[in-house]
């Protein structure tokens, strides 16, 4: 790791994580009255000609935010508040254990919930949030749904095996767990290398995941074994407003808070 970082630490590196975990593209815009360098003239066969300049650019504010949504509207705020406060006194819920261990289990996504093919038909749609936990005492994925109309859960669906995208707060817990194992003696070197400063906390990291499923992704050691079953993440490291690090061979797992090392 130590060679290939030093080899390509903000250049090939950088390319090959945004590949990762996205495209991204730059696009050129042109501001309005900014478009002819002529600032409204432009020549033609030897003669110049007025070009009309175009109005200065207007950002207007984003209208106001109502308590509730409509349709197919993201849900609000208060739908959102509403939504999770409804879901949490479920005993299944405060009975389970957070990615740091604690009482409750983790929090991971509150999205609008799907409607059936009738109910899209239907002149009203019903307002319902489907909210995604991990309860790390059972390795498990719960999902509920909630009538946001009716003020009560309607479904509840638990999994295991089955692992959603990991929340901002699995990524720095993961960021945590890696800091201070051994194995991440290579990131900090190759932070230092990048920005002369030593590497002492999850903040001074920009960090991106993948879920790691040792069976489906690659084979896996003794230790991330279990991966797929446990909640195991692949994280990708970048300086704050700097170069990407390569740690792609190192694995998290968060349900036994260790880190492994791919061969």
């Amino acid at each position: 790791m130590r060679t290939l970082m030093h080899r390509h630490l903000g250049k090939v590196v950088a390319g090959a994580a945004v590949a990762v975990t996205g495209t991204a593209v730059m696009v050129g815009i042109t501001l309005p009255g900014t478009a002819e360098a002529g600032a409204g003239r432009s020549t033609t066969a030897g003669q110049q000609k007025e070009v009309p300049a175009l109005p200065p650019a207007r950002i207007e504010a984003a209208p106001e935010e109502g308590d509730k949504g409509v349709g197919r509207d993201p849900l609000t705020d208060d739908e959102l508040q509403r939504a999770e406060e409804i879901a949490s006194g479920a005993a299944q819920l405060t009975g389970g254990r957070d990615v740091e261990g604690d009482r409750g289990v983790q929090h991971l996504a509150t999205n609008l919930g799907e409607l059936s093919p009738q109910e899209q038909a239907a002149a009203t749609a019903p307002r319902r949030a489907e909210l995604t936990y991990y309860d790390y005492k059972t390795d498990s994925l719960i999902t509920k749904t909630v009538d946001l109309a009716a003020g009560e859960v309607v479904a509840t669906d638990t999994q295991k095996g089955v692992q959603a995208p990991a929340s901002r707060e699995e990524n720095r817990e993961a960021t945590e767990l890696l800091l201070k194992s051994p194995l991440a003696d290579d990131l900090k070197k190759d932070y230092k290398d990048a920005t002369g400063k030593k590497l002492a906390g999850p903040d001074q990291l920009q960090v991106h995941s993948m879920i790691f499923r040792s069976a489906a992704d690659a084979p896996a050691p003794g230790k991330l074994a279990d991966c797929g079953k446990h909640r195991c993440v692949r994280l990708f490291p970048k300086v704050v407003n700097g170069p990407w690090i390569d740690a792609r061979d190192l694995i998290v797992d968060l349900s036994a808070r260790t880190v492994g090392r791919l061969p």
